[in-house]
């Protein structure tokens, strides 16, 4: 697949759950639809791996209407079930995002802790809503439900990286590494 692993951008204390950042290369090919759905035997219960594998194989991050009625069709199944399994999981989308995919928690732990602040800080500092993605592609915005985190509450994700005990200086310095993470 066209990904390369590097690690999250990091001053010590982020991403305590240690996963990597995945980013894609810009001068490797991205896999075919069709590439991508012989990785599955044509079974309904592979359905959620092929649409994360379509989804990750998009550099817009987003299941587009081709891949969606070309799972349908490899599925034997109908594409408003594929759509309604699209739409109804958070971690998939169906229009296009950002590079990096930041998740609030909106979960009542994080909504008491403080979360309606970091949303604001994010709106503040990238200039998009929820749901926007920014100019330069770089970030989208999105609430989710539990991130499992409430003990480091307010809590985000960025792509696969969880950070919790947000502040706005916090925050403004996990958006700075990413930030030059990805000009340099």
């Amino acid at each position: 697949m066209a990904w390369v692993r590097r690690p999250a951008p990091t001053n010590g204390e982020e991403s305590e759950n240690g996963v990597g950042q995945e980013t894609r290369t810009n001068n490797i090919e991205i896999m075919s639809t069709e590439e991508i759905l012989k990785q599955f035997p044509a079974e309904h219960n592979n359905m959620l791996g092929i649409l994360h594998a379509l989804q990750d194989n998009n550099p817009r991050n987003y299941l587009n209407s081709k891949d969606l009625k070309a799972a349908a069709a490899y599925l034997n199944t109908s594409l408003s079930h594929v759509y309604g399994v699209a739409t109804y999981y958070s971690m998939f989308s169906v229009r296009p995002r950002g590079e990096n995919i930041i998740r609030i928690c909106n979960s009542p732990v994080c909504h008491v802790e403080g979360s309606v602040n970091i949303i604001d800080e994010l709106k503040k500092e990238l200039f998009i809503g929820l749901g926007e993605t920014t100019e330069d592609g770089l970030f989208t915005i999105e609430l989710t439900e539990c991130l499992g985190q409430c003990h480091r509450a307010p809590v985000m994700m960025i792509n696969e990286n969880i950070y919790g005990n947000l502040s706005k200086e916090k925050i403004l310095s996990i958006l700075n590494k990413y930030k030059n993470n990805h000009s340099g």
